[in-house]
């Protein structure tokens, strides 16, 4: 068991993966800390801004029972993160498993002393996929009235 975990997400459309990484993470912690992404670093690098705004995004963190600490990620650094919560474990998704900037960063935390734990993709459900589903059932419904009201 290891004394304080740490993970960050954006947490937008809060959904049963963004729960399942908290979860496990918390099952490995005593004390787990979050940092939720600031709009502003979600906008620089993916070119939008979340749909739920941080302060929402952080009320619902932070009612989740597994969440000891939220703090506002305002910077990909986690080793600035790490200098300043001094975790002893990182979580993530294992979906920036073997990514370059993760393996990086694994071989920069075990020179600290920080293991990586990465946790599997729960498979069907992200963000992504959720944005998707509401597109497609939001076209449906725009082309149903459209040709509702094109019928009269």
């Amino acid at each position: 068991m290891f004394k304080i975990g740490y993970t960050t997400g954006v947490f937008d459309l809060f959904h049963v993966g963004h729960l399942n990484v908290l979860k496990n993470a918390k099952s490995k912690c005593d004390k787990l800390i979050v940092g939720v992404s600031s709009d502003e670093l979600v906008y620089s690098y993916k070119n939008r801004y979340p749909i739920v705004p941080l302060n929402e995004r952080l009320a619902i963190v932070e009612a989740i029972s597994y969440v000891d600490e939220i703090v506002v990620q305002k910077n990909m650094d986690k080793l600035l993160a790490w200098e300043k919560y001094r975790f002893d474990v990182h979580f993530h998704g294992d979906d920036w498993k073997d990514s370059n900037l993760y393996t990086k960063l694994e071989a920069d935390f075990k020179a600290r002393g920080v293991e990586s734990i990465f946790f599997p993709y729960t498979e069907g459900t992200s963000t992504s996929s959720l944005k998707k589903k509401i597109y497609t059932a939001m076209s449906k419904e725009i082309d149903t009235h459209i040709q509702d009201h094109e019928g009269r």
